[in-house]
C-alpha cells in the first residue's frame, strides 16, 4: 500500500513526517528506526527534538541504524553522517549512542562491515520504520541508477549527479568522496515501514517518475512501488507533477 501526505510547505511537511515517526515510538518505546541524513530530514529531527524537550517523546529504549556512510570520513569529520546524526539528532535527546549505529566509513576491512551492518540488523529484529529521502536521479540511500534490487548492505561508487548534489556541503567539489558504504535496497525492502520524504520544485520530475512510473532498476526509488507500507510525505512543490489532488491519498 502506498500512503501520501501532501504538505503545504517543508515546515509542514517536516511535521507530518515527525508525527509518523514519533507514534513509532510511542507506540513501540524500543523500535528500530532507520534514519538518512541530507536536508530533507533537518527539519523531522529538528520537530522531534522539540517535543522531546517538551517531554513527549522518550528515546532511552530506541535503536538506530543509519542508511550509508562515506569512506574515508571518521566520526570527528563535520561532513561525515555519524557527526551529522548526533549533531541534529543523538546529542539532544536521551537516546543510548550505543544503541545508535553507523557504518564504518574508516574500517580496514569494508566488505566485512558490509557484512556486519546487515547482520546488526538482522539482530535487532530487523528496522521497524526506514526514513528516505530521494536523491534527483531517483536514489534512495546511496543506491544508484543500474543497482541490482537484491543488493544488501554494500560499497557503492557515486554518481557524478550525487556529486555534484553533495558538492555544496563541502568546501570544494574536489572534498567530495567518490565511495560510500550503504544499505542495500533488499535491506531497506526489509523495513516494516518506509517513510519517504520528498521537498521542493526540483524533485517533481523524479517523484513522478519514480512512484508513477514503471519499476526500474535506472530509477531505484520506483522497487518502492512494490513496498507492503510506503508513507509518501512530500509538499505541493514535489507533487505539482504528480497526479495527486487531495491532501492524504492511498494508491493500490
Amino acid at each position: 500500500m502506498i500512503s501520501i501526505y501532501k504538505a503545504k510547505d517543508y515546515k509542514e511537511l517536516s511535521r507530518k513526517a515527525a508525527n509518523i515517526i514519533s507514534a513509532q515510538i510511542i507506540m513501540k518505546p524500543s523500535c528500530v528506526l532507520g534514519l538518512a541524513t541530507g536536508t530533507s530530514p533537518i527539519g523531522i529531527y529538528n520537530q522531534l527534538v522539540e517535543w522531546y524537550k517538551k517531554g513527549d517523546l522518550d528515546f532511552s529504549e530506541v535503536s538506530t541504524v543509519n542508511l550509508d556512510e562515506y569512506i574515508g570520513l571518521d566520526a570527528t569529520n563535520e561532513q561525515s553522517y555519524r557527526y551529522f546524526m548526533n549533531y541534529n539528532l543523538f546529542d539532544k535527546v536521551n537516546i543510548d549512542k550505543l544503541n545508535t549505529n553507523v557504518p564504518n566509513g574508516m574500517a580496514r576491512d569494508l566488505e566485512g562491515e558490509c557484512d556486519s551492518y546487515d547482520s546488526l540488523i538482522h539482530s535487532l529484529g530487523g528496522i521497524d520504520l526506514q526514513l528516505l529521502g530521494l536523491g534527483h536521479n531517483g536514489h534512495i540511500g546511496f543506491n544508484e541508477p543500474g543497482e541490482s534490487f537484491e543488493k544488501g548492505t554494500h560499497i557503492v561508487d557515486l554518481s557524478e549527479s550525487t556529486i555534484n548534489a553533495n558538492a555544496r556541503l563541502f568546501a570544494k567539489k574536489e572534498d567530495v568522496p567518490r565511495r560510500a558504504i550503504t544499505m542495500g535496497i533488499r535491506t531497506i525492502m526489509q523495513a516494516g515501514i518506509v517513510l519517504l520524504v520528498a521537498s521542493g520544485e526540483d524533485k517533481a520530475d523524479i517523484v513522478r517518475d519514480a512512484f508513477w512510473g514503471k519499476i526500474t532498476s535506472q530509477v531505484p526509488a520506483s522497487v518502492l512501488q512494490l513496498h507492503k507500507n510506503l508513507i509518501i510525505v512530500a509538499d505541493e512543490a514535489a507533487l505539482s507533477k504528480s497526479p495527486v489532488t487531495d491532501n492524504y491519498t492511498v494508491l493500490r
